[in-house]
């Protein structure tokens, strides 16, 4: 029997704009020594080979960090289109059914949550993985540390269901939506609740069973997804956006809970992100408490501030209040209302080959600093409004003009007139080849582009 540990990959991150956007969310960025993401990669690997289940737009991030690891592209099933997690999870189940895996474990796990002791939390999924082998579903209840109202909770009987190694597992007499904080208060000195933190164990085939008693409608319409997953778009849409909490969880007559001290953080917040890490370079001038965060290399000073946190990025600036950094997607709201980039946009972008970062904007040229990893090349192209100019700055490169083959060293340069053919190619296996891109003509947008042969079937 199998222990399939799976990733939801989901969400925008807006509590922790600016640096989390909707095309560059929270669980990719590097908050820490990596992201979140590689984090929550790196401790499932012990346990098994994890499978990801994530948006269609998040394809480029979620392929590049599972090659990074060494993980097969083909354990990451992708949403048409952000659904919540019931039928994500019932994606899951379908393809595992499908491939003869009904009596495997799966362990379900959020991308963006930081968990500080993962002996505990190894120890933890070994007594979750005997009680789903008994046919339960299984919750990790996450011990509260104060009265938090943006949580569900969970109830406990004084039932105990097994018990193995330093872990109880106990029965449920069920899930509890998000408190006030009086009740939540109450519920912390009750000492039988514990927060839902979004991870689940269970048997495939238990999982198919309660969908197909209590989600009728979704299994019904994922019955129909042929094994290629060629009709997903499909079958998708006829799956109701609804949480595998409200679905599934809360209707379950029996199920168990295993309380846990994981260290465990869902970083939501600037608030969170202030007391998990170290500020960047700072200096506070008859103030303190003070917090800057910034990837630029900027020194932030303070001067008669106090519990100040301060966010940087290329093309933003955030200024809050300790305690008040909840009210950061207010600002998103703001700015999608405005239809402004920002709220969703980075001046980055990552694609299949590489990434690119907008240097200048302006309405007479466009210039980017790109990156092409090793072995990948950009597709065969024009620009029916652009000319564009390369200067090397790293690595071996070959370009391809008007089917012409060109072989660059730094510091070499080469022109692309209005409407050439061209692409570059990164022929080294262990170095990127980074180039500064000027852009000159009458549009710059990236939907300027007219392809002619792709290695990612955009054409």
């Amino acid at each position: 029997m199998m222990f399939i540990p799976t990733i939801l990959s989901g969400g925008s991150g807006t509590r922790l704009w600016p640096v989390s956007r909707t095309q560059f969310p929270k669980q990719f960025c590097e908050l820490f020594d990596e992201s979140l993401f590689n984090k929550t990669l790196n401790r499932l690997k012990p346990l098994g080979s994890p499978w990801v289940v994530t948006n269609q737009s998040l394809k480029t991030l979620t392929s590049a960090a599972l090659r990074q690891s060494g993980i097969s592209p083909d354990q990451a099933l992708y949403e048409p289109k952000a659904n919540n997690t019931a039928p994500a999870i019932a994606l899951l189940c379908k393809v595992l059914e499908t491939r003869g895996e009904s009596d495997s474990i799966v362990g379900i796990f959020p991308s963006d949550h930081l968990i500080q002791n993962e002996e505990a939390f190894n120890q933890a999924i070994q007594i979750g993985i005997s009680c789903a082998k008994k046919g339960q579903v299984v919750t990790l209840g996450i011990k509260p540390t104060y009265p938090a109202t943006g949580y569900g909770y969970i109830e406990l009987k004084d039932q105990i269901f097994h018990r193995e190694g330093a872990y109880t597992a106990h029965c449920t007499k069920g899930f509890r939506e998000k408190p006030s904080e009086a009740i939540a208060q109450q519920m912390i000195q009750a000492g039988n609740f514990y927060w839902n933190g979004g991870m689940f164990i269970f048997e495939v085939s238990t999982m198919i069973s309660h969908l197909k008693r209590l989600m009728p409608e979704t299994w019904a319409a994922l019955a129909a997804l042929k094994p290629d997953l060629s009709n997903l778009s499909e079958v998708y849409s006829s799956c109701p956006a609804q949480s595998i909490d409200y679905g599934v969880m809360e209707k379950l007559e029996e199920q168990v809970c295993i309380p846990c001290d994981l260290g465990w953080n869902d970083v939501g917040s600037w608030d969170e992100i202030a007391k998990l890490r170290p500020s960047s370079d700072k200096i506070e001038i008859s103030g303190n408490s003070n917090f800057a965060f910034s990837h630029l290399g900027k020194i932030t000073t303070f001067v008669d501030t106090h519990d100040l946190i301060v966010i940087d990025t290329a093309d933003a600036l955030l200024v809050a209040k300790r305690g008040s950094t909840q009210k950061v997607k207010q600002i998103v709201d703001q700015l999608q209302t405005k239809k402004d980039p920002r709220a969703q946009e980075h001046p980055f972008e990552y694609r299949p080959w590489g990434k690119f970062e907008i240097i200048k904007d302006t309405e007479r040229y466009k210039s980017k600093v790109i990156h092409v990893n090793p072995g990948q090349q950009l597709s065969y192209q024009s620009h029916a409004k652009r000319a564009e100019h390369w200067v090397i700055t790293q690595g071996h490169p070959e370009v391809i003009l008007n089917d012409v083959v060109h072989r660059l060293q730094p510091g070499e340069s080469i022109y692309i007139p209005q409407g050439a053919k061209h692409r570059i190619r990164n022929p080294q296996t262990d170095s990127v080849v980074e180039f500064i891109e000027v852009q000159v003509g009458s549009y710059f947008g990236e939907d300027d582009i007219v392809r002619y042969q792709d290695d990612y079937q955009r054409t």
